[in-house]
């Protein structure tokens, strides 16, 4: 393990996490907005590995792999022998017995996956809780929101925060109940939340986790023009306009500056691109997947690697 690991409290919890965190979106396998099916014994790898090298967090939802997801962290933890990591997980998107997706922040709805998602995560309390996406309706946001500051008075959550939410909506909650933390995209081909979010996030000290700063793993330097066209149709990257002409020539460009830069160090374009997202002042930690251990050995450097200020603007050129 990496010892001494920084870390930074998150908004004003007292959650103090290690500068990356381990993604479980792809682990969760094949559904709707998956990565296509995954060997769980890889994914259980992937996150003992992480551990090991000093994470102390895990991001997941309810809805990734229609719950399997979560089942795959508390099989992980489960085996884990060290300490426990905090766990953070997602409400707000749900699924009927055909697998179809669907979208509720309504009271009874949220209490219902609380109580799904504490089950299939084998614990007691969920360290943060999150709305995945607000609803298009700000009354059914309000009432998921207040639902969810109701669960954390009752001890079942932790703290609670918000996922891919605009200014506007983090206002009008702010005033119901504190926001710990927001979770949105942002790498380098996604930084629309430089201009709002994030420096609202900063002025109000509510903590950022970003999510994607590889850019589904784009950026890590392993993805190709042959690979992308093997992926599998259940690859959700398949639909992804970032991975498909003309955008694709000039995310592999991108890339060759990451490469660039990242050897002068020894280190990984993708390690690159998250500490890119990392040095932004309002970011806490990044999100970051892997569904092997070998992949989390290429990525976790990204904790401890800082660019200099000529190696920011040299990558903002690209």
């Amino acid at each position: 393990m990496i010892n001494p690991m920084k870390t930074n409290l998150l908004g004003s919890s007292d959650l103090a996490i290690t500068p990356v965190g381990f993604g479980a979106w792809a682990v969760g396998g094949d559904w709707k907005f998956g990565w296509g099916a995954q060997d769980d014994t890889q994914s259980i790898a992937a996150i003992h590995r992480a551990l090991e090298l000093g994470v102390n967090w895990i991001d997941t939802a309810a809805v990734y792999g229609l719950g399997h997801s979560e089942e795959v962290v508390a099989r992980a933890l489960r085996d884990w022998k060290g300490a426990r990591p905090y766990v953070f997980t997602k409400c707000g998107m749900t699924w009927d017995n055909h697998g179809e997706i669907g979208y509720s922040l309504r009271a009874a709805s949220v209490r219902c996956e609380c109580e799904a998602s504490l089950h299939r995560l084998r614990t007691e309390v969920i360290d943060l809780y999150q709305i995945h996406w607000t609803a298009d309706d700000l009354d059914e946001t309000i009432e998921g929101w207040q639902t969810l500051a109701a669960l954390q008075k009752e001890g079942k959550v932790r703290w609670i925060g918000l996922s891919n939410a605009s200014v506007e909506e983090m206002q009008k909650l702010h005033t119901i109940a504190r926001i710990t933390s927001l979770q949105p995209p942002y790498s380098l081909l996604r930084r629309d939340v430089e201009t709002a979010q994030l420096p609202w996030c900063r002025r109000e000290g509510v903590g950022v986790i970003v999510y994607s700063p590889m850019a589904s793993g784009l950026l890590t330097g392993a993805m190709t023009r042959e690979r992308i066209a093997a992926l599998p149709p259940a690859d959700w990257r398949t639909r992804n306009e970032q991975f498909k002409e003309p955008k694709l020539t000039g995310n592999l460009k991108l890339v060759e500056r990451l490469r660039a830069v990242g050897a002068r160090h020894g280190r990984s374009p993708g390690e690159v691109a998250i500490a890119w997202t990392l040095r932004n002042p309002a970011v806490t930690g990044a999100i970051v997947g892997a569904r092997n251990a070998k992949q989390v050995d290429g990525i976790i450097g990204a904790m401890d690697f800082r660019l200099t200020p000529a190696e920011i603007a040299e990558i903002g050129a690209a």
